[in-house]
């Protein structure tokens, strides 16, 4: 297997902690590091590799690399991601995508008409529990999908920016993980009580329900995230903190999994769901193929996201429709 040259956009605090110290061992070589703070840009160069830049499409047209990752705001990624994509090169995204879903839709549409890669990190697609979610429900008719519920918390947040914004920010992942595993929504109610919490009801185009209860008044520390899965006939999973599960058929329990590292930010890197994303990208690009977090995939969680959004505002049920590309 050829080790592909990688440069990294953002040297900030999540790509240094999520991004940087996984890179060699999904299979990549760091050659160019490119951050406005010419000292972080310098210090991930130093512990990792690269040359430094301050200009990522210089760094590109020097570098000339197999993939580039960027991992800054969500308006630089629909900002810089076409540059690359025009220029021929792969590009994974940090979430949120984009700020809105009518600038994902842009980012794809330039994705399909240059027939490049454009995939962001939306973790909770490579997750060893969620994808056994994914794989077991195959096994059954969507007909047959009845319901899954989600209560998934966080830290209090700000709630004084669009980056520290919690429905935007945080539950994100959750809301790209709804489509994931049940499919596409149709239609969406959501309560809010301010920016701190949303009672949220979905009915997905299968005929099957979700409901999702989210809130930033508890903890990172003592993360909360608990997902269940029913399906007709006594078959149900549940998933805690995105890595214990059990999983039950004809009303009898059949497989049990529980690791010894079971919180949500605490493992290598395997169980999250961090290392498989960007080892997806390398085998990506290698192969020649889309992945399961492709940016049209991620347009579409932020159409929910904004429907979600939109019914806690009006106190309406918000009718979801996809553009097709």
């Amino acid at each position: 297997m050829s080790i592909q040259k990688i440069c990294i956009v953002g040297a900030g605090n999540l790509s240094t902690r999520r991004i940087y110290p996984l890179l060699g061992q999904a299979g990549a070589q760091l050659v160019g590091v490119c951050d406005l703070d010419a000292e972080k840009a310098k210090r991930n160069a130093t512990l990792w590799g690269g040359n430094v830049y301050s200009d990522m499409e210089r760094m590109l047209d020097t570098e000339k690399p197999d993939g580039v990752i960027i991992c800054i705001s969500a308006d630089m990624h629909a900002r810089l991601a076409p540059l690359a994509l025009k220029k021929g090169i792969p590009v994974y995204t940090e979430k949120p995508p984009a700020e809105t879903a009518a600038a994902a839709l842009e980012v794809a549409k330039i994705a399909k008409q240059t027939g490049v890669l454009c995939t962001n990190a939306f973790k909770k697609r490579y997750n060893v529990a969620y994808n056994r979610a994914k794989e077991w429900l195959s096994k059954f008719p969507e007909s047959d999908r009845y319901s899954m519920s989600v209560d998934y918390a966080s830290k209090q947040y700000e709630n004084n920016s669009l980056r520290r914004l919690f429905l935007f920010d945080f539950t994100i992942h959750i809301i790209d993980l709804t489509q994931y595993l049940f499919g596409d929504a149709s239609r969406v109610f959501a309560f809010a009580k301010g920016p701190d919490a949303y009672a949220v009801s979905i009915q997905f185009a299968s005929g099957a329900v979700g409901s999702l209860n989210l809130t930033d008044g508890r903890s990172f520390n003592v993360p909360t995230e608990e997902v269940e899965l029913t399906v007709k006939g006594g078959n149900f999973m549940t998933i805690h903190n995105s890595s214990v599960y059990r999983i039950t058929e004809n009303e009898k329990p059949v497989e049990w999994r529980e690791p010894p590292t079971f919180t949500s930010a605490g493992d290598s890197g395997n169980d999250t769901g961090h290392l498989a994303e960007l080892a997806d990208f390398l085998a990506a690009i290698r192969e020649k193929r889309t992945t399961r977090s492709n940016i049209y995939e991620s347009y579409k969680s932020m159409v929910l996201y904004e429907a979600i959004k939109n019914s806690a505002e009006t106190g309406r049920v918000v009718e979801i429709g996809y553009e097709k590309i």
